[in-house]
């Protein structure tokens, strides 16, 4: 895939961290080279990956500052099968520093990020619920924007306001910047207002809407306590299945995509057709009847 994806929105408790830890673990499972990472200074996705945030003693926050290099605070998690760029409450510290910086200091990950963006086949970013300096970084270091919301009417709000940002980003510092999906979670279809509000996204945003939807599952809420994905915790649970499926979708994509680029490609390196009148049998004869009627 080669992308890095910012999983972000400034509402807390709609599923980021347990978006970003088990998208990770299930395109992980797919075979591909996966790095996350955590923005948020809370360290849940750390915790959730098994690591002791209390014990850390290179992450984001030392990244960022340039005090040692990306490749030394990364951790390899042979369970779950990816790489981990963890964090803990330093980062609040570090962002705190950022604001104090004249100039360069929304471009510190994607610097950072560079000596091994090529190593990723897909880079996530567990962003903090709050459009802050380190949402900001994320931003600009990312190639797309997945946005993980509740169905209910004030995530609508915080939608509106997500996307402005999104918008201001790329008018500013990262054209390239676009919206990778948004993510329905904790869905329960018996809730009718539920229902109504995915309705209504799927009616303005269509295909940017993911086709899976993430529901309520007691797995997928108990398996950080164990340091684990759900992958890991219980294979064959709703949210396992849903996360993997999520993770299936984002291929199919990707793979649409790229076809269609090659096809546009290939049509536009097609010779031109020749035009009608060199291929029309009867203008000649035309002509030589018109030269016999002047004669």
């Amino acid at each position: 895939m080669k992308r890095v994806i910012a999983i972000a929105n400034q509402k807390g408790g709609v599923g980021k961290t347990t978006t970003a830890v088990n998208l990770a673990a299930s395109l992980a499972a797919t075979k591909r080279r996966t790095l996350l990472i955590d923005m948020d200074p809370q360290g849940n996705a750390t915790m959730g990956c098994g690591i002791d945030k209390s014990q850390l003693q290179r992450g984001v926050c030392e990244v960022l500052l340039g005090e040692v290099a990306v490749e030394d605070a990364l951790v390899p998690l042979e369970g779950p099968g990816f790489t981990m760029l963890p964090t803990n409450q330093d980062l609040t510290a570090a962002e705190v520093r950022l604001l104090t910086m004249v100039a360069g200091r929304e471009v510190k990950l994607v610097n950072a990020l560079r000596p091994v963006r090529d190593r990723f086949d897909v880079i996530l970013i567990d962003c903090p619920p709050a459009l802050n300096m380190l949402t900001v970084n994320a931003l600009v270091a990312a190639d797309s924007v997945l946005i993980p919301m509740q169905c209910e009417y004030y995530a609508l709000e915080g939608l509106s306001a997500l996307l402005s940002t999104i918008e201001q980003i790329r008018g500013a510092v990262n054209a390239s910047l676009e919206l990778e999906g948004i993510l329905r979670t904790m869905f329960d279809p018996r809730n009718n207002l539920a229902n109504e509000v995915s309705a209504q996204l799927i009616m303005h945003f269509g295909d940017k809407v993911f086709r899976t939807v993430i529901p309520r599952n007691i797995r997928l809420a108990e398996a950080p306590s164990f340091g684990k994905p759900v992958l890991m915790h219980d294979k064959e649970s709703r949210g396992a299945l849903a996360y993997l499926a999520l993770a299936g979708e984002m291929i199919r994509r990707e793979d649409e995509q790229r076809a269609a680029q090659a096809a546009a490609a290939a049509a536009a390196a097609a010779p031109a057709p020749k035009t009608a009148a060199n291929d029309d049998p009867t203008t000649q004869p035309v002509a030589h009847t018109e030269a016999h009627a002047e004669r």
